[in-house]
């Protein structure tokens, strides 16, 4: 018997974009799978390239300054070449993103309420009526206290977490199969990113949707996914089931972001690592690894020669010549 068809495929996907400097390639050769009902954690540091997959798989980049390249296959259906007007069909009912920050992607000059509702009445054609109440069942769901008022209000009346769960709401309203949260917890505190952390957790069982969360925190994918894919200068760098990753990561990168998560033993006062020196520039080819010049095991090879995306075992794969563990 067969496996089943993915929710969303990727294969050799790439993302450039036109500068001065001639093309910025922010997304290289990326293969990537997000199976039915699975949620997936895409981890690295800013302009690793996240974002831009995530955007990119869901055809929202700007068309004119923006160049992807490669395969697109979401439900079965090849969206590679589709043009603006056939993705939007599967905006809001087949794929929907929560965006990074509220405060901007929220139109500030209307209620929420308005825009709470706007995807309701246009693709799925229900009434003023019928939408404001769907609209009040959705705050509902995101638990936020008093839908009434808040449908009244502007974004700058609500917090940063009512903020953030009306994004929520808004993303869900056309009960979409595929969700992306772009940075869902950015700006808001350890209990209020907690809270959103498990709603989205609990909202994905009930819908039996799948997810797909990125972030730059390890430690916010740690208990809400099922695969985390590590990112870094556009590319996928390690892959894993999460719990395979935590227990035995292979990629010095993975290691890095892990010891910059902030663990309750650590002394008050004391400066968490960080990863020192900067990503390498995206508009020009690399040679060897990419992460070679921040790499505390670096060798000569690692300089000289790009290494492979390899398998270590069924599901987890890693790109590096001198694996954590392995022989150096």
């Amino acid at each position: 018997m067969s496996d089943p068809q993915p929710m969303l495929s990727l294969r050799d996907f790439s993302v450039s974009f036109d500068t001065a400097r001639g093309p910025l390639y922010a997304v290289r050769n990326v293969d990537i799978d997000v199976a039915d009902g699975e949620s997936l954690g895409i981890v690295g540091e800013s302009g690793s390239g996240k974002t831009v997959l995530s955007r990119g798989a869901m055809g929202l980049l700007p068309k004119r300054a923006a160049h992807r390249s490669g395969t697109v296959i979401y439900d079965d259906h090849d969206l590679s070449e589709a043009p603006r007007k056939e993705l939007r069909e599967y905006w809001g009912t087949g794929m929907a993103m929560i965006f990074q920050d509220p405060m901007t992607a929220l139109n500030p000059v209307r209620k929420i309420g308005s825009q709470l509702t706007e995807g309701l009445r246009i693709r799925l054609q229900m009434s003023k009526h019928d939408a404001k109440a769907r609209g009040l069942e959705l705050l509902h769901r995101v638990r936020i206290p008093d839908p009434d008022a808040v449908m009244e209000k502007y974004p700058f009346q609500l917090s940063g977490g009512m903020r953030q769960r009306v994004m929520i709401a808004i993303a869900l309203a056309c009960k979409p199969r595929l969700l992306f949260a772009d940075e869902p917890t950015t700006a808001l505190d350890v209990t209020v990113q907690a809270q959103v952390m498990q709603l989205l957790s609990e909202l994905r069982h009930e819908m039996g949707m799948s997810m797909v969360i990125v972030t730059h925190d390890l430690g916010v994918v740690a208990g809400h996914t099922d695969r985390i894919a590590v990112m870094y200068a556009g590319e996928v760098v390690e892959i894993a089931p999460t719990k395979r990753l935590f227990a035995n990561m292979q990629m010095p990168y993975t290691e890095a972001l892990m010891k910059s998560i902030p663990r309750l033993d650590t002394p008050s006062g004391q400066r968490l690592p960080v990863i020192s020196g900067r990503l390498p520039d995206p508009t020009q080819p690399e040679t060897g690894c990419s992460f070679a010049s921040r790499c505390p095991y670096v060798t000569d090879k690692c300089r000289a020669e790009a290494p492979p995306l390899v398998e270590v075992s069924p599901g987890h794969s890693y790109r590096c010549w001198f694996p954590i563990g392995g022989s150096r």
